[in-house]
C-alpha cells in the first residue's frame, strides 16, 4: 500500500524540479529584471535625450541596488523563512520592471533601478543558497548548471521580447512593462517549486566562518569580473546602434548573448571538473577579456558576434563558478558567504557603468572603458590562478 505523502515530502521537490525552480528565479529577476535595460537602453536614450553618463548612471543605480540587497541578505538581522524573501524578490523585480514604464524623470528611473536591484541580488542569493545546499544534499550537484542557466534564457526571452514589441510598434515603455508581465510569470512556477525551509534544521543559519587566503582571492576577483564584464553587457547594443557597418545586428547580437548564455555552466563547470574551480575561473575570465575587447577593436559582423558568444558564453559560467568556488571555500552559513561573494560582484558592477559612460561623453568612444574591463578581467584571473596550486576547488 503506498504511504500517502506527508507536508514535509511536498516541502522536498526532486532535484530536477528544484532546479527548474532556481531557473525560473533567475531567468525573471537577472536575466530580465537586469539585463532587459540593455536592449531598451537606446530607445530610451533617444527618446528621452539621455547622455551615455545618465544611462551608465542609471545601471549603476540597479547595481547599487544589486550591493545593498547582497548586504541585507548577508545580515542575520534578516529574519523570517528565506523562500518568503525570495518570492518577495521576485514579486518586487517584476513590479519595478514593469514601472519603468510609467516615469521620465531620471532621478525616478534611478529609484526603480535601485528598487530592482535590491529584489535580484534577494533572488540570487536565497535561490543560489538553497538551489546549490539541496541539490548537494541530493547527490545532483551537476543540476546547478540548470539553476544558472536561466540567466541566459531570461536574456534570450528578453531580446526576443523586445523585437517582438518593437516590431508591433511598442516604444520603450511598451517594452519595460511587457517585460514586467513576463517576469511575473515565474513567480507562481518558483512559488511551486520552492520547499518551504532554507535555513538550517534549527530554523537558525549556521555561524560564520572565518575567511582564507582562497576565499578573499576570490572574493577579489569575482569583484573585479562585475567590473570588468558590466561596460560590454551594459552598452554593447549601443555600441553597435552607433556602428553604421553592424546596426543591423542589433537584435541578433543580443539573442546570440542570451544562447550562448544558456549551457555556459554546463560547459564551465565540466571544465571546472578537469581542471579544477579556480583554474577554470582564471581562464573563463581571460576568454571573457577577449570578448570585451573585440566588442570594440573589430566593428564588423565577425568581431560584434566573437564578442557576444564570449560574452554570453562566459559572464553565467563566472558568475556559478565563482559562487560554487566561494561556499566550497566556506564552512560557514553559505547564505553568508554567496552574499559577500553578490557584494564584492555589486561593488564591481556599480563602478563599471558611471565610468563606461562617464569616459564616452568625454572621449566619444567605448575603447577606453572596454580596454580597461579586459584588463580588470586579466587581474582577476591571474588572481585566482595564483592560488589555484594550493585550491581544494
Amino acid at each position: 500500500m503506498i504511504e500517502p505523502a506527508t507536508p514535509k515530502d511536498r516541502r522536498e521537490p526532486r532535484p530536477a524540479a528544484l532546479a527548474l525552480g532556481g531557473l525560473a528565479a533567475l531567468a525573471a529577476a537577472i536575466g530580465i529584471g537586469r539585463f532587459v535595460y540593455t536592449p531598451i537602453l537606446p530607445r530610451m536614450t533617444q527618446d528621452l535625450g539621455m547622455t551615455k553618463s545618465a544611462a551608465g548612471l542609471l545601471a549603476s543605480a540597479n547595481f547599487a541596488g544589486y550591493l545593498t540587497g547582497a548586504l541585507l541578505a548577508a545580515t542575520p538581522a534578516l529574519r523570517g523563512a528565506g523562500r518568503r524573501w525570495l518570492l518577495l524578490g521576485l514579486a518586487a523585480s517584476a513590479v519595478t520592471t514593469g514601472a519603468m514604464a510609467l516615469p521620465s524623470s531620471i532621478v525616478t528611473l534611478a529609484a526603480l533601478r535601485f528598487a530592482g536591484g535590491v529584489a535580484s541580488a534577494f533572488v540570487l542569493v536565497f535561490a543560489s543558497a538553497l538551489v546549490l545546499d539541496r541539490l548537494s544534499a541530493a547527490g545532483r550537484p551537476d543540476l546547478a548548471a540548470v539553476h544558472f542557466a536561466g540567466v541566459g534564457a531570461g536574456i534570450a526571452v528578453s531580446a526576443v521580447l523586445v523585437f517582438v514589441v518593437a516590431a508591433w510598434g511598442g516604444g520603450w515603455r511598451a517594452l519595460w512593462l511587457a517585460g514586467g508581465l513576463v517576469s511575473l510569470l515565474a513567480l507562481p512556477v518558483a512559488a511551486g517549486l520552492m520547499p518551504d525551509q532554507l535555513e538550517t534544521a534549527d530554523g537558525q543559519p549556521s555561524p560564520a566562518a572565518p575567511a582564507s587566503r582562497r576565499l578573499t582571492a576570490f572574493v577579489a576577483a569575482y569583484g573585479l569580473f562585475g567590473f570588468g564584464y558590466v561596460i560590454t553587457a551594459t552598452f554593447l547594443i549601443a555600441i553597435i546602434r552607433g556602428s553604421p557597418a553592424v546596426r543591423f545586428l542589433e537584435t541578433p547580437v543580443w539573442v546570440v548573448v542570451g544562447v550562448a548564455a544558456a549551457p555556459s555552466v554546463a560547459l564551465w563547470t565540466a571544465v571546472g571538473k578537469r581542471i579544477g574551480i579556480a583554474r577554470a575561473f582564471a581562464l573563463a575570465c581571460a576568454t571573457e577579456a577577449v570578448g570585451v575587447a573585440a566588442g570594440v577593436l573589430w566593428i564588423a559582423p565577425a568581431g560584434v558576434f566573437l564578442a557576444a558568444i564570449l560574452l554570453g558564453g562566459t559572464f553565467v559560467g563566472i558568475t556559478a563558478l565563482g559562487l560554487i568556488g566561494g561556499r566550497r571555500l566556506s564552512t560557514g552559513n553559505p547564505r553568508r558567504t554567496l552574499a559577500v561573494m553578490t557584494a564584492a560582484f555589486g561593488l564591481g558592477q556599480i563602478i563599471g557603468p558611471a565610468f563606461g559612460g562617464a569616459v564616452y561623453d568625454a572621449t566619444g568612444s567605448f575603447l577606453a572603458p572596454s580596454l580597461t574591463a579586459a584588463a580588470a578581467l586579466l587581474t582577476g584571473a591571474i588572481l585566482v590562478a595564483g592560488t589555484a596550486r594550493t585550491a581544494t576547488c
